[in-house]
């Protein structure tokens, strides 16, 4: 008997086997990848207890922290951790399904991602663009404003698009910086109404003149799917 035809590989299965473990439903549903949904597994599995109708078992409530610590996630404050384990727990049951456990890690995951050296860099790159200066500028004045709480009433009215006044003032993204973009990109039918209200929308509310800091800079980017 001639040895059997091997079976040409599926398009799926290449991708399986090339691009390593694929991305199941719940994954794709809080916007992780089969690697970090991996992590979260493991560490659930870590606490779980079997329990009927649940294919991952269940995780007590008071291990829920412990998982996240071992996954580097850790809930950053009580009051978080009590936020979280409210979710996880709306019933008052003693305990959290995987699904759920999951979508919360996704969150912590995502926030991470977000504060990484990678993307604050990526955020400064595009930022300095917008405001005329050099990455290592924008990096500088940040991080020396990063620990002033109360810096929302020290800004300088920005609106003519003139260097900040002091120094120590980070720059923030003007009406004048929007004017010179849209020329420079074309773009002749945006009207200044039109770029006022882009940086209402940005800064809350604030004021024109208030301009957009880089956080609501990246905020907008982050809404719009620039990234995640």
């Amino acid at each position: 008997m001639p040895p059997a035809k091997r079976k040409a590989a599926t398009a799926s299965s290449s991708k399986t086997t090339s691009g390593g473990p694929r991305q199941s439903k719940l994954a794709k549903e809080n916007n992780i990848t089969a690697q970090e949904e991996a992590e979260i597994k493991e560490a659930f599995s870590l606490f779980a207890e079997p329990m009927d109708g649940e294919k991952q078992g269940v995780i007590p409530i008071g291990d829920v922290r412990r998982a996240m610590i071992a996954l580097g996630i850790p809930p950053k404050s009580n009051h978080e951790l009590r936020e979280f384990t409210s979710i996880l727990d709306p019933e008052d049951e003693g305990f959290a399904t995987y699904p759920s456990f999951l979508a919360i890690c996704a969150i912590k995951l995502s926030s991470r991602d977000r504060t990484s050296e990678a993307h604050m860099c990526e955020v400064d790159e595009a930022f300095a663009l917008f405001v005329g200066r050099s990455v290592e500028e924008v990096a500088q004045l940040y991080n020396d404003d990063h620990d002033d709480e109360d810096d929302d009433e020290e800004y300088q009215d920005y609106e003519g698009g003139g260097e900040q006044q002091e120094k120590e003032n980070p720059p923030v993204i003007t009406l004048a910086h929007l004017k010179r973009v849209a020329a420079v990109l074309k773009e002749e039918n945006v009207s200044e109404e039109l770029l006022r209200d882009m940086i209402l929308e940005a800064n809350g509310g604030a004021g024109v003149g208030k301009g957009v800091r880089r956080e609501e800079f990246d905020g907008v980017m982050r809404r719009a799917g620039v990234w995640r």
